[in-house]
C-alpha cells in the first residue's frame, strides 16, 4: 500500500492552524494573567480604601484612636457602641491592608503600633463574648491574641503589662 501523496499546501496549512492555535493559548494564558493582576490590583485598593478610611475616622475621633478606655467604659452607651464600631472597623482596615499586602511588613508594624491602645477592649469583649474576634479571619484572631500575650492583657482584669 501506498500512502497518498501529501501536497505542500495541505502541509503548511496544517503548520498554520497549529500556530493559530498557540497563539490563541497564548492570547487565553496572557489574559488568566491580566485577570489576576486586576484582581490583586482591585484588592490593593480596596486595602488602601480601607484603611485610608480608618486613619481618617481615627483622625476625626482622637478619643477613641487613643482612647482612656475607663472613661469610654463609664460613658454613655452610645459612645461604647461607637467605640466597638471604631475597633471593628480599624481590626477591619488591617485584615484587609494585611492580607493585600502580606509581603509587606510595614503594614502589620503600622498596625501593631495602633493596635496596643485597644488590647484591653479586646480582651475583655473576647472574654464575655467568645464569639466576638470569631468574625474575623483566623490570621487577625492569631494576631490580636498574640499581641494580648505580648503585652501581658489577660483576663479577667484585662490590663496591659509591661513589654
Amino acid at each position: 500500500m501506498s500512502h497518498p501523496k501529501v501536497l505542500w499546501g495541505q502541509k503548511f496549512g496544517t503548520l498554520a492552524q497549529m500556530a493559530q492555535a498557540a497563539v490563541a493559548l497564548l492570547g487565553f494564558v496572557a489574559i488568566l494573567f491580566q485577570i489576576n493582576e486586576i484582581r490583586s490590583n482591585n484588592r490593593a485598593a480596596s486595602a488602601r480604601q480601607a484603611f485610608l478610611g480608618y486613619t481618617d475616622l481615627a483622625f476625626r475621633n482622637p478619643k477613641f484612636s487613643q482612647p482612656d478606655y475607663d472613661a469610654i467604659k463609664a460613658g454613655s452607651r452610645e459612645e461604647k457602641v461607637q467605640y466597638e464600631s471604631f475597633v471593628s472597623y480599624f481590626l477591619y482596615a488591617c485584615e484587609e491592608a494585611t492580607a493585600a499586602f502580606a509581603g509587606s511588613r510595614e503594614w502589620l508594624a503600622s498596625c501593631d503600633y495602633d493596635l496596643r491602645p485597644h488590647l484591653r477592649f479586646l480582651c475583655e469583649k473576647s472574654n464575655a463574648e467568645p464569639a466576638y474576634l470569631a468574625t474575623y479571619s483566623s490570621s487577625t484572631q492569631q494576631w490580636v491574641q498574640a499581641s494580648m500575650k505580648t503585652a501581658s492583657v489577660t483576663p479577667p482584669d484585662c490590663k496591659l503589662g509591661k513589654t
